[in-house]
């Protein structure tokens, strides 16, 4: 398939559930490569986040790049390409990796969602969202993941951001590109690893049914929806072990994003009901 020129390729079992009306979560892959977690556990994260979207009634789409093709959805034999890619595409690198055929890029969020938007698919499950750093006056760049957030109309299911990042002004800038911030269950800004930032979000959602409506009822049809899903209270740490390793725990790290999985699931079920 070729989207835009994109050379563009839809695991079978995608394909099926699309023909089917049945629900679609993209999975970005930087979170199982090296890139985003210690060796092996990448494995771990990849197999609980996969089985936790088919627990929910979706099927899991993770999308990468291969051998210059980008792809949503990837066969089973596929996986272990992607959990020792070392190359991160984001979505400003995804002509320049088909254009020289790359044989493995790991997604970012903003390659996922321009890569699933493109197939129809309108939920990506992920761990957290990039944003603007705190020493934005002198570095002068943001995330690419909040531009892709406002032009990909999608539900994008997080725990928030790091809290290295200046969150204050990542949530302004989401608001000034018109990306409503829904709090799952709670009306504060998860920073990754500890449930609240103490930052407001833009509203508060009690469950998928909502969740889905904001998108189905969103004014303009290129906005996405960020859902900011607070880690489960046993795993997270508390604000100075957070900040002190930034990077939390693998534990931790592999509880929001197999937690991020289950909400997504439930999202994009109720989006296909």
């Amino acid at each position: 398939m070729r989207t835009d020129g994109l050379p563009l390729r839809l695991s079978v079992e995608v394909v099926r559930a699309l023909q089917r009306g049945v629900g679609v979560v993209a999975l970005e892959s930087a979170i199982f490569s090296p890139l985003g977690l210690p060796e092996t556990h990448g494995a771990v994260a990849l197999r609980r986040c996969v089985e936790a979207v088919r627990a929910g009634g979706a099927v899991p789409a993770v999308t990468a790049v291969l051998d210059g093709v980008c792809r949503v959805g990837l066969e089973p034999h596929e996986h272990e390409r992607v959990l020792s890619g070392e190359v991160r595409v984001a979505e400003r690198d995804l002509p320049i990796a088909a254009a020289q055929c790359w044989p493995v890029g790991v997604t970012t969020v903003s390659a996922s969602l321009s890569l699933a938007s493109r197939v129809g698919v309108a939920v990506l499950s992920t761990a957290g969202i990039g944003g603007v750093p705190r020493d934005v006056e002198h570095s002068g760049a943001a995330s690419a993941d909040l531009d892709a957030l406002a032009t990909h109309p999608m539900v994008t299911v997080c725990a928030g951001a790091k809290a290295h990042l200046d969150l204050s002004r990542t949530l302004q800038r989401l608001e000034t590109l018109g990306v409503p911030v829904l709090g799952w269950g709670q009306d504060d800004f998860p920073a990754l690893y500890t449930g609240s930032s103490g930052l407001p979000v833009s509203h508060r959602v009690q469950g998928a049914g909502e969740a889905a409506r904001v998108l189905q009822f969103r004014p303009r049809e290129d906005r996405g929806v960020l859902l900011a899903v607070p880690i489960p209270g046993e795993h997270a740490l508390d604000e100075q072990d957070a900040a002190g390793t930034d990077g939390g725990s693998v534990t931790a790290d592999l509880a929001l994003a197999e937690n991020n999985a289950r909400v997504a699931a439930a999202v994009a079920a109720r989006l296909a009901a």
